[in-house]
C-alpha cells in the first residue's frame, strides 16, 4: 500500500513566505530557505513552493531563492509560479526543484503540459487546480492568476484535461476553504479523485490533525498539504504524523 504524504507548502511573495484566508489578507511567516530546512527535519515528505505573485506580476519564480532552498533539502520539492515555458521548467529543475508546478499559464496555453511531461516525464509535472464553489454554475470553477480571474473551466473537467495531457500529479486547492482552518474540501477532493488516476495532492482548509485523516482516509487523496498551522506552529509535521499512525493510516 502507498504511504500517504504530508507536505508543508511555502506561498512566496517578494522573497518572504506568506499566508492569508480564501488567498487574500496576507500576513508574513518567515524565510523559505529557513523555514524548507526546519519541515526537512521534521520528517516532511515533500516541499510545496510557490511564487504566489509570479503570475499575477507577470515575472520568472525566484530561480535563487529555490536554488538556496533546493540546497537545504533532502526530500523532493515542487516549485510553481510564474512558469511559461519548457525554459522556465528547465530552469527550475536545474536549480534543484524535483517537479514543477503550472497553473496560469496552462490553462492560457494548455500545450505546456503536454511539452513538459514529453520532455521530463508526467512524474515532473504537476498541474495546480485553485477551484471556488459557484452558485451560479452548481460546481467548482477554476481560477488563475491567484484566484483573481475565474475561467470557463469547470474543476473536475480540467482535472480531466489536464490529466489527458500529460500531468502526474494534481495538486488541488480549495479557495473557499483556504485558511479557514475547518478541514479540506471533501466533495471537491472527492469529485476530482474519482475522476481522475493520477495521485491527488489535497490543499486548503487544514486545521488539525482530524482534517488530514479525513481527506487521506474518507476521500482517499494521496497527499496532504497545509501551511498556517505547520508556519505557526500550531501543529508539527510530527504531530500530525503520529495521530494519522495511531489512526492506521500509512504514513513515512
Amino acid at each position: 500500500m502507498l504511504t500517504k504524504r504530508i507536505i508543508p507548502c511555502l506561498d512566496v511573495k517578494e522573497g518572504r513566505v506568506v499566508k492569508g484566508v480564501q488567498f487574500v489578507s496576507l500576513r508574513e511567516a518567515g524565510d523559505p530557505v529557513e523555514l524548507a530546512k526546519f519541515y526537512n527535519e521534521q520528517g516532511a515528505d515533500e516541499l510545496v513552493f510557490l511564487d504566489i505573485s509570479a503570475s499575477h506580476e507577470g515575472r520568472e519564480t525566484m530561480v535563487d531563492v529555490v536554488r538556496q532552498t533546493a540546497s537545504t533539502l533532502a526530500i523532493p520539492f515542487t516549485v510553481g509560479g510564474g512558469i511559461r515555458t519548457l525554459e522556465d521548467m528547465k530552469r527550475l529543475l536545474r536549480a534543484g526543484a524535483d517537479k514543477v508546478s503550472v497553473n496560469s499559464s496552462a490553462l492560457q496555453r494548455p500545450e505546456l503540459i503536454k511539452e513538459g511531461s514529453d520532455y521530463f516525464g508526467a512524474q515532473c509535472i504537476v498541474v495546480a487546480i485553485d477551484a471556488k464553489w459557484s452558485e451560479e454554475d452548481g460546481t467548482w470553477m477554476v481560477y488563475t492568476h491567484g484566484g483573481r480571474n475565474k475561467t470557463d473551466w469547470q474543476a473536475v473537467a480540467w482535472a480531466k484535461e489536464a490529466v489527458r495531457l500529460g500531468a502526474g500529479e494534481l495538486l488541488v486547492t480549495s479557495m473557499d476553504q483556504d485558511g479557514e482552518k475547518s478541514g479540506f474540501d471533501l466533495p471537491l477532493t472527492k469529485a476530482i479523485r474519482e475522476a481522475v488516476n493520477v495521485p491527488i495532492i489535497a490543499s486548503g482548509g487544514a486545521g488539525n490533525a482530524d482534517h488530514f485523516y479525513d481527506v487521506l482516509q474518507h476521500v482517499d487523496a494521496d497527499a496532504a498539504l497545509a501551511a498556517s498551522i505547520f508556519h505557526y506552529k500550531e501543529t508539527s509535521v510530527a504531530e500530525v504524523k503520529n495521530e494519522l499512525r495511531q489512526k492506521g493510516v500509512f504514513v513515512r
